[in-house]
């Protein structure tokens, strides 16, 4: 008779169901987290660069006969808000091209991107320098000044929506190691590239384990093929 050899049976092992568990987890969290940074960041930029466009402040400069009327929105006041937003888009759909220290990198900027156009929303609220710059203008007289200054709402608009970029930056701080990255398995041309399966030797148990954790049939003649 000729010899046979058995092919040992792994058992069932009581850590893969933990194991598959904690993945699951991690992936509804990914999604959870990415869906919410996306509308965040997203919906924060928007805002940020309408806002800029509305008055900021407004008042009258003296002028011979009367009085002008003089506004200015947002890009007169400070375009730091506007440029940042750009700048949190930007890094907003950049977090998905890097892994890693650059994910960790891009996800920094995102969040400073935010927290800038915050701060200059705020110290732009009260602002009056823009109003005689433009009275000079209309008037022609460097000395000329604005009286009855008020100020609208929009700067505080303005600095809410950049906390939500400042928020979506947090969010891909904590969250963006579990969040997916553009595949590097694809060619320039688009096409996937054929991955090979690892090849099993049934004589070696921990081949075997690994087949069947990956999911596979470590017996199945087909694989790799």
């Amino acid at each position: 008779m000729g010899c046979v050899s058995a092919v040992p049976v792994p058992q069932p092992r009581a850590g893969a169901h933990s194991q598959a568990a904690a993945a699951a987890k991690n992936a509804d969290t990914g999604r959870r987290t990415l869906g919410a940074a996306l509308f965040l960041g997203a919906a924060g930029a928007t805002v940020v660069l309408l806002a800029a466009g509305q008055t900021w402040a407004e008042g009258g400069a003296a002028v011979p006969g009367g009085t002008l009327p003089v506004t200015v929105d947002g890009g007169d006041v400070t375009g730091v808000p506007t440029a940042l937003a750009i700048v949190g888009l930007a890094a907003l759909v950049a977090v998905f091209a890097v892994r890693r220290k650059g994910r960790l990198v891009v996800s920094g900027l995102l969040a400073l991107s935010g927290a800038g156009a915050t701060a200059a929303a705020l110290f732009g609220a009260g602002d009056s320098d823009a109003l005689d710059e433009q009275a000079a203008q209309y008037t022609s007289d460097t000395a000329a000044a604005v009286s009855g200054v008020t100020h609208t709402p929009w700067p505080y608009v303005t600095a809410a929506a950049s906390l939500l970029i400042l928020l979506a930056g947090l969010l891909a701080l904590r969250y963006g190691k579990l969040w997916p990255a553009m595949s590097g398995r694809y060619e320039r041309d688009g096409t996937p590239r054929p991955r090979k399966a690892p090849v099993v030797d049934p004589d070696r148990p921990e081949d075997v384990w690994k087949a069947l954790d990956r999911g596979e049939d470590p017996t199945d003649p087909t694989r790799g093929t």
